[in-house]
């Protein structure tokens, strides 16, 4: 199942991206093999994540996400913590 997903930086950046297998990319995120953007911000921890129904939908979901502001996302993690 393809997730949406939002990691917290070690240096308090936000990052998002899709996968179908979240324990595993957030391994490969903290060897810094994840992105080029969280290898040099590691540790990173999972935030944030939705399910999606398909690649697609969770690649369009996560560019959603990545047009929001910083608030909006601090926002959205709130809603999900709290739900």
């Amino acid at each position: 199942m393809p997730y949406t997903y939002i990691v917290q930086c070690a240096d308090g950046t936000l990052y998002t991206g899709w996968t179908v297998d979240l324990e595993k990319r957030l391994a490969a995120h903290n060897e810094g093999l994840g992105a080029k953007y969280t290898s040099s911000r590691v540790p990173v921890s999972l935030v944030y994540w939705e399910s999606q129904e398909n690649q697609s939908t969770a690649q369009k979901r996560e560019a959603r996400i990545k047009k929001m502001s910083r608030c909006k996302k601090l926002d959205l993690i709130r809603e999900f913590v709290n739900s």
